[in-house]
């Protein structure tokens, strides 16, 4: 008796073969990753191998004929769906024996599911989905285009595309009020850390004689939709929060905050103004409170880290049981003062606040950067 694995896009299938020895013969001996085709029965497995692990486990086909279309021959450089790594080189150089796997293979099918998805939600809004031209002329967009010789036209060249924004401004001024397509860009670029160099697609939409608002509510649920429907992680419902610019900078640090971390920058500029300490005299001066007792070693953590990327130090208030203070500049701020710092950064027993001064641009900086690194630490600590 010969167990085969056979495996299409959809899974594997378990087939067998017995009783018949010059086909057991035949089939024992075909090379893992061959492609084959074989009939045959399908049946209910037995209970000594039924797997409840894979979606055909309860069925098997007993082979009446087999037929190897294309055998392997040479060594495999690496096993299909193994759990160890395998050189990324490797992989690209033999990406057909790649592609086999589970992990590339589902990553095509859900690119697949969400450009569907997407596509249908923004249809079902009523916008005209167009495709824009890939040869062009150039269009300088921060980045340097590709450029495509022209044959016909010696000396000429066609740019690729970095976002179709010409052709979107095009289709707005002739009456097309809504459009998309999944556009593909390309950019002769270094790599970001939020961005692909070379190729990559963005969904892409206009519309024309639209408010901030009009975009907003085309696009939030789509976001939330896709996010909803492809992702385990918690999704923010919409309308999602709005942050001015201003705000985010001076609480975030930055025009794009990640939301998740709970820390925020506290200005405590005009505080510290009134103040006796004189190195935070005519300096911007930020704050970050963090909420519970925290360790000696976490501080310490923290301050290393502070002077690791530039800072000249970190101060820090630690509050006590009676709402006094705890901490190296405590001396400095005058007790009829120290109620109005609790308010200003709503702070309780145990919390610490700790003070970043410097120009505005370097203090928000150092802020964004200790914050998000305190929050790191403090979470997985």
């Amino acid at each position: 008796m010969v167990f085969l694995d056979v495996r299409d896009q959809y899974g594997i299938t378990q087939a067998v073969i017995s009783e018949n020895d010059a086909l057991v013969d035949f089939t024992s001996h075909i090379p893992i990753e061959s492609t084959i085709t074989l009939s045959g029965t399908v049946r209910k497995r037995n209970q000594e191998t039924y797997n409840p692990n894979i979606d055909t486990g309860e069925v098997e086909v007993f082979i009446d004929t087999i037929e190897i279309l294309g055998k392997r021959t040479k060594h495999l450089p690496f096993e299909i769906n193994q759990t160890k790594e395998v050189r990324e080189d490797l992989r690209l150089q033999y990406r057909y024996l790649d592609l086999r796997g589970d992990k590339l293979k589902n990553n095509l099918i859900l690119r697949a599911n969400v450009i569907q998805f997407l596509r249908s939600q923004m249809i079902k809004q009523g916008f005209l989905e167009v495709q824009t031209p890939i040869l062009t002329s150039s269009s300088p967009e921060g980045a340097r285009d590709y450029l495509v010789p022209s044959r016909l036209h010696a000396g000429k060249f066609y740019a690729l595309p970095q976002a179709p924004q010409q052709f979107k401004q095009l289709l707005m001024v002739s009456g097309i009020d809504k459009y998309f397509q999944i556009a593909p860009c390309f950019r002769d670029e270094d790599a970001k850390a939020d961005r692909a160099p070379g190729e990559f697609y963005q969904l892409d939409m206009e519309m024309s004689f639209a408010s901030q608002e009009d975009v907003f509510s085309a696009i939030e649920p789509v976001i939330y939709h896709t996010f909803k429907t492809f992702s385990i992680k918690e999704i923010s419902s919409y309308p999602f929060p709005r942050i001015t610019y201003q705000d985010a900078m001076l609480h975030y640090g930055s025009d794009k905050p990640d939301l998740r971390n709970p820390l925020y920058i506290i200005d405590v500029t005009n505080f510290f103004s009134k103040c006796s300490f004189t190195p935070f005299h005519h300096k911007t001066v930020r704050a970050i409170k963090i909420e519970g007792q925290m360790s000696k070693g976490f501080h310490e953590k923290i301050l290393s880290f502070a002077t690791s990327i530039g800072m000249a130090g970190l101060g820090y208030l630690e509050v006590q049981e009676d709402l006094s203070y705890k901490g190296p500049i405590d001396k400095f701020i005058p007790d009829e003062m120290k109620k109005e710092l609790l308010e200003l950064a709503n702070l309780k027993v145990n919390d610490t606040i700790f003070f970043i001064a410097d120009n505005e641009q370097r203090a928000n900086s150092f802020a964004r950067t200790n914050s998000y690194r305190t929050w790191k630490t403090f979470k997985f600590n």
